[in-house]
């Protein structure tokens, strides 16, 4: 059956979960946007997330509110392994930005989302990130570390 006619109406208390290739997804999630689904009844689960190019990535600093402490972040190193190089252990698991357990808040500056964890409406907000592979456009992250 065509995903128009399977998604051709968002209903109440009914849910689409999609997992698989990614272009799957995405057509699915499209689809299923397209036709006014509520974002909250859409979920989807990734097994593996992008790859970063070290090349694209910028070096950039990350300031913990709790201490004032400014760790550098170099463009060939996450904000989980920049922080890990100097004793600070954040909790992770798939270190590929689909599982969330990372998730970290982000109190000033403006994160480049890298994860395929956040809803795009989480993205906007720029509000949290996933140090395990997001990194930062502005020239400091304050997190709420």
């Amino acid at each position: 059956m065509a995903l128009d006619v399977l998604l051709s109406q968002p209903q109440a208390g009914v849910h689409v979960y999609v997992c698989g290739p990614k272009g799957f997804m995405d057509a699915v999630l499209g689809a299923a946007r397209g036709k006014g689904w509520p974002e909250q009844q859409l979920h989807c689960e990734f097994f593996t997330g992008e790859a970063v190019r070290p090349g694209d990535a910028n070096s950039f600093e990350v300031q913990l509110a709790s201490s004032g402490r400014v760790v550098r972040v170099p463009a060939d190193q996450t904000v989980v392994q920049a922080l890990a190089a100097c004793g600070i252990e954040i909790q992770t698991s798939c270190e590929q930005g689909v599982c969330g357990t990372c998730l970290t808040r982000v109190l000033e500056g403006e994160p480049d989302h890298k994860d395929l964890y956040l809803t795009p409406e989480e993205h906007a907000a720029n509000d949290q990130f996933l140090p395990c592979c997001s990194r930062a456009q502005s020239a400091r992250l304050v997190l709420d570390l």
